[in-house]
């Protein structure tokens, strides 16, 4: 028999790449919630232009973080039966409670963050627009310096809860995977903190990569010392998260165990090119160099070079977090509990828990982004374009009376 070696319940792969997307997904969640905590929170002026791009991404993200899942579930509708009868000791139900929780924070410092352009826009807006706007308004018209001041006040509030609260949702799929003693693979305290850095990096790449698109499409000059300090993070987080990656082998390795006359193949032939290739060099030691000469020569390379640099180390990062996903999830499988051989998978293209259906899940956070942007914009406020400075930054409302209605016009 060609796979003697298994066990009777060792045959098939369970967690697929729906289960890879799902880290994935919202590794992107806390990442880009990350970069919008570091403006609100700790007031990092250079960072105000994609702060609000930041917390917007985040939403989106998140409210297809439970896509993959409900995807990989023979019962989806089910699903809801984690909320309606928890239980507290199962570390996967934990998630419900986790996500919803993180999903009102998050909602909570979106409305906060664009009150005032929500009341503006209801004053000035017509038609279901303006209906729109109103409801969003939730009946607050309220733009006074005192109360744009506590509105600051509430947003950095909401923001630094965020920011444990983006550790504990990312954290805790690090720890589902840490948690399970029988795989030696993933058994390992490190996975939790690995998973977390990791997320931060493919966060903030893709905000680098998405604000530079926009930037192209809306024909707007890109902020250069905002794309360096974002770039500078970058290099930082990778920095720390592979090397905790690399650590984690290098231990497995030194204290030659049963479980590395298994591990050791696995990554050196099974997961070669999805390990050496993709996960090491192109998607860490190329993005390390490119990001390197981004950081320590900034002041000497022109504009367009330090967009380029950016951009590509950006997009050979995502696809660094992505192959570190992969190997985990579908490596730790692959390999038998008799530690005597190894199994197939490749996903195929059609099927439910397919490629198309992973490009597709990950494609629609991308349009609802959009459809929020239409509504509310990811960069310019008009409450704020008159005078280039954020009312809720400095407590004030230049032009208070367009947000009440005008004596004798429609309310």
């Amino acid at each position: 028999m060609e796979y003697s070696f298994l066990f009777p319940n060792d045959m098939h792969i369970h967690w697929s790449l729906m289960i890879v997307m799902y880290p994935y997904i919202t590794g992107l969640v806390a990442g880009a919630f990350v970069v919008s905590a570091l403006y609100h929170v700790f007031n990092i002026e250079v960072l105000k232009p994609v702060g609000r791009l930041a917390l917007l991404a985040s939403f989106a993200f998140l409210c297809f973080a439970t896509l993959p899942l409900l995807n990989h579930l023979g019962h989806p509708e089910r699903a809801m039966n984690i909320m309606m009868t928890p239980n507290f000791s199962s570390a996967m139900a934990g998630f419900g409670i986790i996500y919803n929780f993180y999903l009102l924070l998050l909602t909570l410092e979106v409305w906060l963050v664009y009150r005032v352009d929500i009341i503006e826009f209801a004053k000035t807006s017509r038609g279901l627009k303006r209906l729109l706007y109103k409801t969003l308004a939730l009946g607050v018209y309220n733009v006074s310096p005192q109360a744009l001041a506590l509105d600051h006040k509430l947003i950095k509030i909401l923001a630094a809860i965020g920011i444990p609260g983006a550790c504990l949702l990312h954290g805790y799929v690090g720890f589902l995977f840490g948690a399970l003693k029988a795989n030696p693979w993933w058994s390992t305290p490190l996975m939790p903190i690995i998973f977390l850095f990791s997320a931060v990096v493919s966060g903030v790449a893709l905000l680098i990569i998405v604000y530079q698109l926009c930037m192209k499409v809306r024909g707007e000059p890109i902020d250069q010392n905002c794309l360096s300090a974002m770039a500078r993070l970058l290099w930082l987080f990778m920095t720390i998260s592979v090397s905790l990656e690399l650590l984690e082998i290098i231990t497995l390795a030194y204290e030659q165990a049963e479980e590395w006359e298994v591990i050791g193949p696995l990554l050196s032939h099974q997961l070669s090119f999805s390990f050496i290739s993709l996960q090491l060099i192109i998607g860490a030691l190329i993005p390390f160099i490119l990001l390197m000469i981004l950081t320590l020569m900034n002041r000497y390379l022109h504009e367009r070079v330090r967009n380029t640099l950016s951009f590509v180390a950006s997009l050979l990062l995502l696809i660094q977090v992505l192959s570190m996903r992969w190997n985990v999830v579908i490596g730790g499988q692959i390999f038998s509990k008799s530690f005597r051989g190894f199994r197939d998978y490749q996903p195929h293209f059609l099927e439910k828990e397919g490629i198309l259906a992973a490009v597709i899940i990950f494609i629609l956070p991308f349009i609802l982004l959009y459809v929020i942007n239409r509504f509310l914009p990811a960069f310019d406020s008009p409450s704020a374009s008159h005078n280039g400075h954020d009312p809720l930054k400095n407590g004030t409302f230049d032009s208070p009376a367009c947000c009440y209605p005008k004596a004798g016009g429609p309310s």
